[in-house]
């Protein structure tokens, strides 16, 4: 049968350049137009920008305010620990504004180069000290600050501990042993090896002395009695950590403190005897 005038005039009305019953949209050299006026996507990435711009911002002032704090915690750490460098400090935890307005802040961290020892006898410096602080409030005048728990490890160089004892100190074959190197008549060496352990008062005692290269003589044993007899005191310690562990490294000594209520004051305001910040 023949097609109706009507079909024909129905097809022509709804016959795309596609060759399809379905309007496509309008394509541009940038791709396809949703037909939107282009004021209305304007305003779509404005929006956008608003949003994004809500969300960023509190996190710049945030880091604004975390920079200032360690700032000013390396600044006094420096001055009280009598560093040639401030050390580096990281507040942890965000946000660090709603922490320093309500309190304490929940975790700092410091780590220190080159602390001097303030002991007149046998002085023995920290190379490094890490420090992790829990909960960490200071005073209203900045005398004083505390932290309500934290944890530290010193590193402490054979060089160092040779100085501080005048004797060459150096790893021993054994966990936690060193040696020492002592001169005796006629220019002979004679080797020995002592235990390190943690002592009350931040302090490392040495004991069990072993001679394994050599004769000691008599003045020698005289000698290692009054290097070793007394224990040799950390005084670069803020107050609150204690000594908890002494291990050897091939390069020094690694020592553990913790502690709770760990206070640091200027220089010189220390109980003790132990610098602050």
């Amino acid at each position: 049968m023949g097609q109706s005038p009507y079909e024909s005039q129905y097809e022509s009305r709804h016959q795309s350049p596609y060759e399809s019953p379905y309007e496509f949209p309008h394509q541009s050299q940038h791709g396809y137009d949703d037909g939107s006026p282009p004021w209305t996507r304007r305003r779509h990435v404005a929006v956008a920008a608003a949003l994004v711009a809500l969300v960023l911002l509190p996190v710049a002032v945030d880091r604004a305010v975390a920079a200032r704090i360690e700032s000013r915690t390396a600044k006094a750490f420096q001055e009280g620990m009598g560093t040639s460098l401030p050390p580096e400090v990281h507040v942890r935890g965000f946000p660090v504004v709603t922490q320093a307005a309500s309190g304490p802040l929940r975790q700092v961290d410091i780590t220190a180069h080159d602390i001097p020892a303030r002991d007149s006898t046998r002085p023995l410096p920290v190379s490094e000290l890490s420090l992790r602080l829990h909960g960490l409030t200071k005073s209203e005048d900045d005398s004083e600050a505390w932290a309500r728990s934290a944890e530290a490890t010193a590193f402490l160089s054979y060089e160092d501990v040779s100085n501080a004892l005048g004797l060459e100190i150096s790893r021993g074959a054994r966990p936690g042993q060193v040696s020492a190197v002592v001169l005796v008549p006629l220019g002979k060496e004679v080797t020995v090896t002592t235990t390190l352990s943690a002592a009350s008062g931040n302090r490392i005692a040495f004991r069990n002395f072993q001679v394994t290269g050599g004769v000691l003589p008599g003045a020698g044993g005289a000698l290692l009695d009054r290097v070793f007899q007394q224990p040799i005191r950390l005084r670069n310690i803020p107050d609150g950590l204690h000594l908890r562990s002494v291990a050897t490294t091939g390069d020094g000594l690694t020592v553990r403190f913790s502690g709770r209520s760990v206070t640091f004051r200027p220089e010189g305001g220390s109980a003790g005897g132990s610098a602050g910040t």
